[in-house]
């Protein structure tokens, strides 16, 4: 085994594979392991990226998960880290990002790392040190609905500093026009004025570029999956097409959906508009003891054979809402991802083996009761979001944000 140049640790698995899909873009083979690995690496990669399910959980939890994360990944050699989280900063007063960064630049011994979520391709910018979705600021995205992490401040400076005990400064839009050496200056300064954690503007990809060539040896950056697209230059790896080739696919196809989101919602839409098959699950009916889960196996044995079926819990912010406030948060969400889990297990024994997984939550729920413990990651469908190999199975994992409002009739046609 290599020693590894880039060792990531992503805060969900989707996030995960939405970093893995950039870096493999750049060039670098890439695998990702679900959960920290038991023992030594056994493949020749140029960056490992390291999927924890650590985004909504305790502080203090995600930060020791993060931690024996980076352990392992410095006992594969890697010469640089990367903690990864959703490009829309998805998180709360309390954390996970802010404790999981000063957790990780402590156990690094570093003062100064940086942050930003921007990523120009799947519309995520920051300018000024606030972060936008596509055309609109982050709290008037539907990040503001979120049922988890609802996102309803928009200036990252501001959220960031109520999670961190560094103190949290900007490296604006007008020092990135000028380039990786301006951008190391204004570092430098923010580092004499006590500045342990600078959020940085980025609205296009020669921004992210600029930046990478900059963060050339830093111990820890923590970002987006954006930024990635600009580090391995700095390895001396360019983009080739083989660090994308999966096996060939074989199996059913059929897509789970457990996310809530704007987009996603829009996606079943679009799916069922055209008249292929879905079945709704109800989170209330489930929580009730039903057998909705052996219903759903049952319906979808007879149509695999027909082309992909859609299996979803996704429903209007409105409506979850109500689930929400009869099961609370938490349980409601611990169902849908148990239900949707099993579901998959029950698919992949009748076959099925191209799955779209739509939903961070649902993601690792499902590749976790597959047993899928590492991944192989090919071509993009959309930005952020690649097809993936494990166990021989396929599988991609779609963050609830990400992917055109066709993306659940067009995934299959990217497998090949």
């Amino acid at each position: 085994m290599n020693n590894i140049l880039l060792g990531c640790i992503a805060d969900d698995f989707t996030g995960a594979t939405d970093l893995a899909n950039n870096l493999v873009r750049a060039g670098m083979r890439v695998v990702q392991t679900i959960g920290v690995p038991d023992g030594p690496l056994d493949a020749e990669v140029d960056a490992v990226v390291v999927s924890l399910k650590s985004r909504t959980i305790a502080p203090d939890e995600a930060a020791s998960q993060s931690v024996r994360a980076l352990k392992w990944l410095q006992e594969q050699g890697a010469q640089q880290i990367y903690f990864k989280y959703c490009s829309t900063f998805d998180s709360t007063p309390q954390g996970n990002i802010g404790p999981v960064t000063d957790a990780l630049m402590a156990a690094l011994q570093t003062d100064f790392t940086i942050a930003t979520p921007a990523f120009p391709d799947a519309g995520r910018t920051v300018f000024k040190g606030y972060l936008f979705v596509g055309d609109v600021l982050l709290h008037e995205s539907g990040m503001q609905d979120h049922p988890l992490t609802p996102m309803t401040d928009p200036n990252l400076v501001r959220v960031l500093q109520a999670q961190t005990r560094h103190k949290v400064g900007l490296i604006d839009y007008k020092v990135i026009a000028k380039g990786p050496a301006a951008i190391q200056d204004r570092i430098a300064v923010l580092r004499e004025q006590g500045v342990g954690v600078a959020v940085v503007d980025a609205v296009s990809n020669e921004d992210l570029m600029s930046l990478g060539l900059a963060l050339k040896g830093m111990p820890l950056v923590t970002a987006g999956s954006g930024v990635a697209i600009g580090l391995a230059q700095n390895f001396g790896i360019a983009p080739n097409l083989q660090a994308a080739v999966l096996p060939a696919p074989q199996g059913f196809q059929a897509i789970l959906s457990g996310s809530c989101s704007r987009a996603t919602n829009l996606q079943v839409a679009d799916f069922i508009s055209t008249g292929r098959p879905a079945f709704v699950l109800d989170p209330l009916r489930l929580a009730d003891g039903s057998t909705l889960i052996e219903q759903a196996l049952a319906w979808a044995a007879p149509k695999l054979k027909d082309g992909p079926l859609l299996i979803y819990s996704t429903s209007q912010p409105e409506h979850l809402k109500q689930i929400q406030d009869k099961l609370g948060v938490k349980v409601a969400g611990e169902i849908v991802e148990h239900a949707l889990a099993r579901i998959a297990q029950g698919l992949v024994e009748m076959g099925v083996g191209q799955l779209v997984i739509a939903g961070g939550e649902t993601s690792g729920a499902v590749v976790q009761a597959l047993a899928m413990n590492q991944l192989q990651i090919g071509s993009q469908i959309d930005p952020g979001v690649p097809w993936c190999a494990g166990n021989g199975i396929h599988i991609t994992l779609k963050s609830g944000n990400f992917g055109t409002t066709d993306f659940f009739t067009k995934a299959f046609s990217w497998i090949a």
